[in-house]
């Protein structure tokens, strides 16, 4: 049976958030595990911006934006009306996913990876991390998701980046007052959708095996 391609990277969070939406919308895709040092010639002359993930549909169309991913396979098949949130509507989350991507991240990489950044103020990238995740725990603390009591695209497309941002330094993000944010944090990791995506697989070459993602059951 003819499935799509799916290059990832199982700790990129970008690739995360993919491999989130094609579980939930039961997209099935045939997995190639993407070591980024040593990227696949093919994945390269699919995309050559060398980012994962990348999904390469049966026609060669080439979706190379985890978010367009993400879209793509719920707008084909959203069972859990991820893209219809209990509170607010398509582009309400979509610009609260732009502040995640945009400012956080500039943030979160300064923050995680100060020495590949010329001059980064370690403690200045990660207090104003810290403020875009309050801004989130105060919208946690009258609601179990981020757009009301159901998970939604904009819990899946952030949380990966939360989680990046906590494991910096787990210890300290532990103690600081984000009551609402760890216990949403910690309801997804503990959960069996996430854990189903996280295994680990071995590096693709040409000619492997190419498990079929999401696994079974």
């Amino acid at each position: 049976m003819a499935r799509p391609v799916l290059y990832s990277f199982r700790r990129c969070p970008y690739a995360m958030r993919a491999r989130l939406a094609i579980a939930s919308a039961g997209l099935e895709c045939r997995l190639r595990e993407v070591v980024l040092r040593d990227k696949p010639a093919a994945m390269l002359e699919a995309s050559p911006k060398g980012t994962v993930p990348v999904l390469v549909l049966e026609d060669g169309t080439v979706i190379e934006e985890s978010l367009d991913v993400m879209l793509h396979a719920l707008r084909a098949n959203d069972p859990e009306d991820w893209l219809t949130p209990d509170e607010g509507s398509l582009e309400d989350m979509l610009a609260l996913i732009a502040e995640c991507d945009g400012g956080f991240k500039h943030h979160l990489d300064r923050y995680k990876y100060a020495a590949r950044f010329e001059d980064a103020d370690f403690e200045h990238h990660r207090r104003e991390g810290l403020a875009f995740l309050a801004r989130l725990d105060e919208r946690l603390a009258s609601r179990a998701q981020l757009f009301g009591d159901r998970v939604s695209l904009a819990d899946m497309a952030i949380m990966p980046f939360v989680r990046q941002f906590a494991n910096a330094d787990r210890a300290w993000f532990d103690a600081q007052a984000l009551p609402n944010l760890q216990r949403w944090l910690t309801g997804h990791l503990e959960s069996a959708r996430f854990k189903a995506v996280m295994p680990k697989f071995s590096q693709w070459t040409p000619g492997d095996e190419e498990p079929v993602f999401p696994p079974a059951a």
